[in-house]
C-alpha cells in the first residue's frame, strides 16, 4: 500500500474507533465524584441526579464522595482522570468559580482543567438559626449581634464555600462581629446547629427545608434576588434590610479536561432532558432547588462570568486559604 493511502486507511480506522466509542458510551459504569461529605445540598442532588442517569444510559453511575478543602480534593481527583466520560464530578459554583481565587494554591486550573458537560440546578442559600437564638428577624439578628460581639457562631461546609461566603458577605455588610466555624460539610454543620453548638448558618436550602418545616430552624431570609416558592413566606435579605445582597448557588456536571465532544453531548442531552422532565422539576422544587439547564458553552461562560462575581466578593470579604 502507498503511503499515503496507508495514512488514509490508518485516518479513517482511527476516526471509525472514535466515533464507534463515542456511539457506544457508556458501556460500564460511570462514577461521579460529589466533592462534598454525605448528607448535604450537593450530595443529595448528585445523588438524584445519578440516580436518574442511572436509568437513563443503563450503565450504573455511581456516586463518590470525595470531602474536603472546600470542594478541591474532589475537584483534584477528577482533573487528573482519564478524559473518556467515565469520571465526572458533580460541581458547584464553588468548586469551579469561587475556588480559583479564594485559594492561593490549586493543583489545578479550574478555568482549564476541566470540561463544563452540563447545569442541573440552582437554590439560594438561606439564613437559618437555632430557635433559641432571640431573633424572629434579620434586623434583630443584626441589633443582638452587634450587643453582643463575637458571642454567636456561624457553622459552614468548609472555607470557602457559598455557606461560608454569604455568611461573610453578610458580616461585612451588616456590620456584626460573627466567629466562622467550618466543618467538612454542610452534613456535620447542620448536625450542631440543630444542637446549638453553632446558632446561625448560611445553607443551601435544600439542606435546611425540612428542618425549618419541622420547626427545628427559624429561617431569616433567602440570599437570592427572588423569594424562594419552597418558602414564599421568608423574605429575601434585600427585603429584609440588607439592601443589595445577593448570592446564588447553582451545580453541574463538569469532567476532566479533554473530554471527547460527541460523550460531552450526550450526557449533556440526556442531563438536560432529565432537569426538564415534569416529575424531577416538581422534586427539585420541592427540595428547595430549580432546574437549570446550560449547553457546555453556556456552562463554561456561566463559570467564568460567576469567577469574575466571586472574585470581588472573596476579596472585598477579605476571606483567603493557603
Amino acid at each position: 500500500m502507498k503511503p499515503i493511502a496507508h495514512a488514509l486507511a490508518v485516518a479513517c480506522f482511527s476516526l471509525a474507533s472514535t466515533l464507534a466509542a463515542a456511539g457506544s458510551f457508556p458501556d460500564k459504569p460511570i462514577r461521579m465524584v460529589v466533592p462534598f461529605p454525605p448528607g448535604g445540598t450537593t450530595d443529595l442532588l448528585g445523588r438524584v441526579l445519578a440516580n436518574r442517569l442511572s436509568e437513563t444510559l443503563g450503565q450504573q453511575v455511581i456516586v463518590d464522595n470525595r470531602p474536603g478543602a472546600g470542594g478541591t480534593i474532589g475537584s483534584d481527583v477528577v482533573a487528573k482522570a482519564p478524559a473518556d466520560g467515565y469520571t465526572l464530578m458533580f460541581g458547584t459554583v464553588g468548586t469551579q468559580s469561587i475556588n480559583t481565587t479564594l485559594y492561593k494554591r490549586l493543583p489545578f486550573d479550574a478555568q482549564k482543567d476541566f470540561t463544563p458537560v452540563a447545569l442541573f440546578a440552582g437554590v439560594p442559600n438561606i439564613l437559618v438559626v437555632n430557635p433559641k437564638v432571640p431573633a424572629r428577624n434579620v434586623r434583630e439578628l443584626v441589633d443582638y449581634a452587634k450587643r453582643h460581639p463575637g458571642a454567636l457562631n456561624m457553622g459552614s461546609a468548609g472555607n470557602g464555600t457559598t455557606n461560608h461566603l454569604s455568611g461573610e458577605l453578610f458580616k461585612s455588610m451588616a456590620h456584626v462581629e460573627i466567629v466562622h466555624v467550618p466543618y467538612k460539610g454542610s452534613g456535620p454543620a447542620m448536625a450542631d446547629l440543630l444542637a446549638n453548638q453553632v446558632q446561625l448558618m448560611f445553607d443551601n436550602l435544600p439542606g435546611s427545608l425540612p428542618h425549618v418545616k419541622a420547626g427545628r430552624l427559624r429561617a431569616l431570609a433567602v440570599t437570592s434576588a427572588t423569594r424562594s416558592p419552597a418558602l414564599p413566606d421568608v423574605p429575601t435579605m434585600a427585603e429584609a434590610g440588607i439592601t443589595g445582597y445577593e448570592a446564588d448557588v447553582w451545580f453541574g456536571v463538569v469532567g476532566p479536561r479533554g473530554m471527547p465532544a460527541d460523550v460531552v453531548n450526550k450526557l449533556s442531552t440526556e442531563i438536560a432532558r432529565i432537569a426538564q422532565d415534569k416529575a424531577m422539576k416538581e422534586k427539585l422544587l420541592q427540595a428547595g432547588a430549580s432546574p437549570l439547564t446550560a449547553t457546555p458553552e453556556q456552562f463554561s461562560a456561566l463559570i467564568g462570568k460567576d469567577t469574575v462575581k466571586w472574585a470581588k466578593l472573596v476579596k472585598e470579604s477579605g476571606a483567603s486559604i493557603d
